[in-house]
């Protein structure tokens, strides 16, 4: 789901939970998951439709912070 989907969704109240994990592909980096109502999942992608990854907790946090999110589960 990209960035403005996302926001979108939050604000609707249609995003029940948000979970950080490590990327499976590249265990050094961090990718996001949300989860809607109706228990479907989607992974944030960028404009090319692409997993977005992160190198650094600390980035992915301030992106799910600037798309409204307050609460997230991460998993280690």
């Amino acid at each position: 789901m990209k960035r403005e989907h996302v926001k979108t969704h939050h604000a609707e109240g249609h995003i029940t939970a948000t979970h950080v994990i490590q990327n499976p592909a590249d265990l050094g980096e961090w990718i996001v998951f949300f989860k809607k109502s109706g228990g479907r999942s989607f992974f944030l992608v960028d404009d090319q439709d692409e997993v977005e990854s992160f190198q650094r907790l600390d980035d992915l946090i301030e992106t799910i912070r600037g798309l409204g999110i307050k609460f997230a589960e991460i998993h280690l």
